[in-house]
């Protein structure tokens, strides 16, 4: 059964816990977002990266915010308990772009975040 559209816009708000600490360059409301257990998978500038979501909370609190960073979220699919949000980056740490795919669950009424992967762009891999 498909959702309504305010679970859509709760996910939303919830994955934009991740653009602020990116934008920012703090943890703080992504830490809000993803559970303790969620993983991450990708590549920056090339080099696998997968387990842990505490490297995600390294990368964001070692690279400062940038001004110019943009991006926007897109609710893929909410189906009761699950949902799929991706969030373009524009200008992270000023030169990256990322697409990044979250998959959440709904646990105890709120939408958190189990795994994140993402691409970063291959225009904005530095060698």
């Amino acid at each position: 059964m498909r959702s309504e559209i305010k679970e859509y816009q709760a996910v939303e708000e919830a994955a934009m816990k991740f653009v602020k600490s990116v934008a920012e360059g703090n943890s703080k409301y992504a830490r809000e977002l993803f559970i303790d257990e969620a993983v991450l998978f990708g590549r920056l500038n090339g080099v696998l990266e997968h387990g842990s979501i505490e490297q995600f909370y390294r990368n964001v609190d070692t690279t400062p915010g940038n001004p110019n960073f943009r991006a926007r979220v897109d609710v893929l699919m909410v189906e009761e308990n699950l949902a799929v949000a991706r969030v373009l980056e524009e200008g992270w740490g000023g030169s990256i772009d990322f697409t990044d795919v979250l998959l959440m669950l709904k646990l105890d009424g709120q939408w958190k975040c189990v795994a994140k992967a993402y691409n970063q762009n291959s225009d904005t891999i530095r060698n």
